[in-house]
């Protein structure tokens, strides 16, 4: 366990000291802070106007935005090292594969943490003080821990990708792809399949689908309690499954849970 907080430590504050990270940390917070408050300015109103409202806005730019993070923290964690040769210099340390991979994960996942909870954070604080609402508490706790599993989701899968090709220039590739493919294609396919369907899709029979989807995921922990009026698309139509939101937040564990187990079996039989 020292050896992994040892890993998780280093990483941390690695990530502390990258400008990049924290000028992406920062926007974050102004566009969560800009989301609370110009929210509604689509439908002519100004100011903060409703905690419904507001989650349906700040999860719009969460399921963008961090998974985008945490591809883009991690997707040369273990390539990009094996490239440089520091990763082959790291295991002649008393340390196994298993260990640097579950530190690694800590730290970057306590960064994605960190910057979850200021971005998000901060627009709770506006938002209670605006409002005076104890309701937006609970909201938002599950919000944040909901999106910080979305983003270690994104972390495991991102060491999938580095640990599965030789080359930074083709794990930076393959994390794009897989942020548009579960960011933007995704849903535009369920929505293609509502459509082009003759007899529709039935609600649990979405939702199945959603379920092969982090992003959808977290939007469905989110926004099941809200007005349908701030839903739409093909959400719209699974919001009402009667899934539980202890159902979906395990969904989304297994979703870190099992590309996490993929790469630690692939780390211990790669050759280095």
């Amino acid at each position: 366990m020292k050896q992994i907080l040892t890993v998780a430590n280093k990483e941390f504050h690695d990530g502390l000291r990258n400008r990049w990270l924290v000028s992406i940390t920062l926007i974050f917070a102004l566009l969560s802070v800009g989301l609370t408050y110009f929210g509604a300015a689509a439908s002519g109103e100004m100011g903060i106007t409703s905690l419904s409202t507001t989650i349906a806005s700040l999860a719009s730019l969460a399921v963008f935005l961090i998974p985008l993070i945490a591809l883009l923290l991690s997707y040369d964690s273990f390539v990009g090292e094996q490239e440089s040769g520091t990763l082959l210099l790291l295991l002649t340390y008393p340390l196994s594969k298993t260990q640097l991979l579950l530190g690694k994960f800590i730290g970057q996942g306590s960064i994605i943490a960190l910057a979850t909870l200021i971005g998000f954070g901060a627009s709770a604080v506006l938002l209670y003080f605006q409002l005076e609402d104890n309701a937006i508490v609970s909201a938002f706790s599950l919000f944040i821990l909901s999106a910080v599993l979305l983003g270690l989701s994104f972390t495991a899968i991102s060491y999938l990708i580095s640990l599965s090709v030789s080359e930074k220039s083709k794990a930076a590739g393959f994390a794009l792809i897989t942020w548009f493919l579960f960011a933007l294609a995704f849903d535009l396919a369920l929505l293609a399949l509502l459509v082009g369907v003759e007899d529709g899709i039935s609600q649990t029979g979405l939702t199945q689908l959603m379920m092969l989807n982090p992003a959808d995921i977290f939007r469905l922990v989110n926004l099941a309690g809200l007005d349908s009026s701030d839903v739409n698309g093909a959400l719209a139509v699974a919001i009402n499954a009667s899934l539980s939101q202890g159902q979906l937040i395990t969904a989304l564990t297994a979703w870190v849970a099992i590309p996490l187990t993929l790469a630690i079996f692939i780390f211990r039989r790669k050759k280095l």
